[in-house]
């Protein structure tokens, strides 16, 4: 039931992981999520995401296994799914995936009837967050920003905008109420 995949994706520094993991500590014990986890070809950061980490040699071997129910790459990096990270959509799971603007169009080839979460904030915003991750260099958080362009949704999908400009509870909570809108989402109490 890929309709119950969400594709995440924004900016670097937008607060993906941050609202995603507010989402999950504030869903109803029984609300059926998974929350995909990335393998990607950089070592864990202790202020970073928690990501299965390959080398680039091995992510790419296992790429061409077909190891991976998607993958892509960004930002000089190489990011996977692993199949089993999506095998919960079997169970009736809702299934969110961190995922590429870039990649979207490829990612509804194989699920035509997710849902793409775009999450954004303003420049200075994303300017201020990717600094203080210190994961990258002036050099490559300009280059990060540069990026961001307009995004223009895919009208071939779901979609869902969310501005996380102000605080992550805020975020959180309209982005529950976002999803209360989806079919089939059982809006917390």
């Amino acid at each position: 039931m890929s309709q119950r995949l969400i594709y995440t994706i924004g900016p670097s520094g937008a607060g993906k992981d941050s609202v995603l993991a507010w989402l999950g500590r504030h869903l109803p014990a029984d609300k059926a999520v998974h929350f995909a986890r990335r393998v990607i070809d950089r070592p864990l950061q202790a202020s970073g995401e928690a990501h299965e980490s390959l080398s680039t040699a091995d992510f790419l071997a296992q790429r061409a296994l077909q190891a991976f129910a998607l993958d892509w790459t960004a930002n000089g990096h190489h990011y996977g799914v692993r199949h089993a990270e999506l095998s919960a959509l079997k169970r009736g799971q809702w299934v969110f995936v961190n995922g590429s603007r870039e990649y979207l169009d490829k990612a509804l080839e194989r699920f035509p009837s997710m849902v793409a979460l775009h999450i954004t904030a303003p420049i200075d915003i994303l300017a201020t967050r990717l600094a203080s991750r210190q994961r990258e260099s002036a050099e490559l958080i300009a280059a990060r920003l540069s990026r961001k362009g307009i995004f223009q949704p895919s009208d071939r999908c779901a979609f869902i905008e969310l501005k996380n400009d102000t605080t992550l509870d805020e975020a959180g909570y309209r982005l529950l109420q976002a999803l209360s809108q989806l079919p089939e989402w059982v809006s917390p109490s």
